[in-house]
Formats: structure tokens, sequence, C-alpha cells
């Protein structure tokens, strides 16, 4: 038996966050019920590429709605809010992403329902939160990550700020949103109440940027963007060898030592510009001119065979194709 088997989910959620959550749940054996308005439904269910008969189903989609079942409610209608009360009163969690607000019109915001029923947990993820002055705003991922200062610490120095390669704010608002429902159903375990969930995306990103703001605290100045270089770490980046592009995470002296072995350059570490990470990070520039021009005489495939067996940290810079073949996968 799978850990949540026994609960009911009423998902009323649309395009990532809240299906992601959702969807982590009914994976532990929750009964995630999914709630889409007739005719389009979910907003992802248009977004291209699809696949299946008649290329009927979005790839996107399907990415983020398996461990569920579906049904069509007009909440607009009597009959469709009676269904959805109907489910409500028999649900151990409800998840909605609905602009705040909005469903307090519709008879269904926290307040009316936990009156109704005082044991559903209930479980609301916002662009902003249901408190602040941007409450009223709907928060997509792409605003979320330019507004919240994340896009202005990505990308290279030279260039503009740039969105992460996933809807990162997204995905970290569904992990969050998981994570206080399953501590509301711990707590309703001890008390028999059920509570509020307010997950926000703006909030889930703000969490993730502690070394920035510790720079900005620590400096008075904030980041710049670095790349795949790190801030604070060297070597900690993207390196190139003969054929190809490796990450290496070189992050303490005694990997430095190591890595400098494995490549046959044992005078790099007494070198003064490299003895300290200060002094690596410093002098980065000369660092990364001699590491790569070590590196030069390898191949990818056979540097990160000399790493491994130096024990340094290191991988190929992969394309997603070549990643999901790898036998960890």
């Amino acid at each position: 038996m799978l850990p949540l088997a026994g609960l009911k989910i009423v998902d009323l959620t649309r395009v990532l966050a809240g299906p992601f959550c959702a969807m982590l749940l009914g994976d532990m054996g929750a009964d995630v019920i999914k709630i889409e308005e007739p005719n389009e439904g979910d907003d992802a269910r248009m977004w291209g590429p699809f696949v299946g008969p008649d290329n009927a189903w979005s790839a996107y989609f399907l990415g983020v709605n398996r461990s569920k079942r579906s049904l069509t409610l007009d909440l607009k209608t009597p009959e469709g809010a009676q269904v959805l009360g109907q489910l409500l009163a028999t649900a151990d969690v409800f998840i909605e992403n609905f602009k705040p607000g909005s469903l307090d019109k519709l008879g269904f915001g926290f307040e009316a329902m936990h009156a109704k029923h005082p044991a559903l947990v209930y479980c609301s993820i916002s662009g902003y939160g249901r408190n602040g002055p941007r409450r009223h705003l709907t928060g997509y991922d792409p605003i979320v990550q330019a507004e919240s200062g994340f896009m202005d610490i990505t990308g290279t120095a030279d260039g503009p700020p740039v969105r992460s390669g996933i809807a990162m704010t997204d995905y970290l608002a569904g992990l969050y949103a998981f994570g206080g429902i399953l501590l509301a159903l711990r707590d309703r375990d001890r008390t028999g109440q059920g509570q509020q969930v307010d997950i926000a995306l703006f909030d889930s990103v703000l969490s993730t940027l502690s070394m920035p703001l510790g720079i900005l605290q620590a400096t008075g100045k904030g980041p710049r963007r670095m790349g795949n270089d790190h801030a604070a770490i060297a070597p900690y980046e993207t390196l190139r060898a003969k054929d190809g592009v490796v990450m290496i995470a070189a992050a303490n002296g005694r990997l430095w030592k190591q890595l400098c072995a494995g490549i046959g350059r044992p005078d790099l570490p007494e070198d003064p510009r490299f003895k300290t990470n200060t002094d690596r990070v410093r002098n980065r520039t000369a660092l990364k001119a001699e590491i790569e021009g070590a590196f030069a005489a390898y191949d990818v495939d056979t540097l990160t065979v000399v790493m491994e067996k130096a024990g340094v940290p290191c991988g190929r810079v992969r394309t997603v194709a070549e990643a999901v073949l790898d036998s960890q996968v």
C-alpha cells in the first residue's frame, strides 16, 4: 500500500504548479480527481508538441497529470457547483490555483469551506499569495522569475538576464505545496482540524536566493551574472577539453589538489595565484587558462575517467536526449 492510499484529493488547478503538486500526491497513492472547465479544459492541453492518436494529447499536459481521475464541471452553474460541493464533502484535500478571491465569489473560498468541512485541508497556490499588495496579480513563471531577481543572476556576464530552462518557480511552488499539504495533514492527525496552505510562486523562488542575498547583505552590492562560474568557489565551472565541455566542482582545497595531481600539474596548488580558494576566485581567468591548457590533452570521455580516478566531481555537459540514455536513468 502506498503511503497516501485512502486520501481523497480534489484538484481544481491548471497549467503546472498545482497539477504537479496533485500528481505527486497521486503518485504516493492518493485518489486525485482533477476538475477542468468544459470544452477547452486545462490551458496546458493546448500547448504542443502533441502525441497519441490524431495528436490529441499535449505532451506538456501529460507530464504533470498522471495518477489522476478526471471530470469537467462548469462551476458557474448550480449543477456544477453542487457536484463540486458533494466532492468536497468527502475530500481530505482541496487544491486550487484560482486568482485570490475568485472562489470566494462562487462560495468555495477557504472560510466557507472550513465552516462546512473543518477537517478539509485547503491549499491555495498563486503568484504572490493571499496577502500583500501584489496578491491580486496573476502569477506566471517568467514574470515571477523576472520580478524576484532570479533572472538578474542567470545568464552570462556580458549577456542579458535569462530565465531558467524550466519553469522553476512553478516546480518549486508545487513542491512546497506538496510539503505544506503533508504538514497540514500531520497536524490534522493531532487536532482533527484542516487549515489553509498558502503557497506563492514569488515566495517559493525567493527562498532559493539565500546565497545572492547573502552577498548583497555582506557587501552592499548585488551579485552579478556569472554564467557557469560560481561566485564563491573556483574551479567550480564548465571547462573545455579537446572535444567538448565538462563541469568541474572542486569545492575545497583537497579536491583542488586532487584535480591538479590527476592532470599532471601538481605545481598549480603552490602557485601564489591559486593557493587558497579566495586566491583562485580572484584569479579565475588565469586559473581557467591553466586548467584548460592541461585539459586540451584529453577528450571528454578520457577526462571524466581521469577525474573519477582522482576523486574529483566531474560531469559531461549533455543534451537532454543524451542524459535520459544514461544507465543511471
